[in-house]
């Protein structure tokens, strides 16, 4: 089954997000292994980010493999700190 998380970072901006990815995705442009969806954007008071993985075990791995890494180390101009996260099991994805 699907696997969507949305973060939400209080206060962050395009370039903070653009920083981050390069960090975190691949460099060629392309998704993580298992990551199906991506899109993110501003909105008041912050910028939200949304990524669908083929599974709730496919985002535990890129989580706890690259994001958890990368939050733990100081990048500058990077997000920075933990987001506001919500997660669901998807019950519908049209691509």
């Amino acid at each position: 089954m699907s696997y969507a998380i949305m973060h939400f970072w209080p206060g962050g901006t395009a370039e903070q997000y653009d920083i981050s990815m390069r960090a975190v995705h691949p460099s060629d442009g392309s998704l993580p292994p298992g990551q199906i969806f991506h899109c993110a954007g501003p909105i008041e008071g912050g910028y939200h980010i949304y990524a669908v993985h083929e599974s709730k075990e496919s985002w535990e791995n890129f989580r706890d493999t690259v994001v958890l890494p990368y939050a733990a180390e100081n990048h500058e101009g990077g997000f920075q700190g933990v987001p506001v996260e919500t997660d669901i099991e998807v019950h519908h994805l049209a691509l």
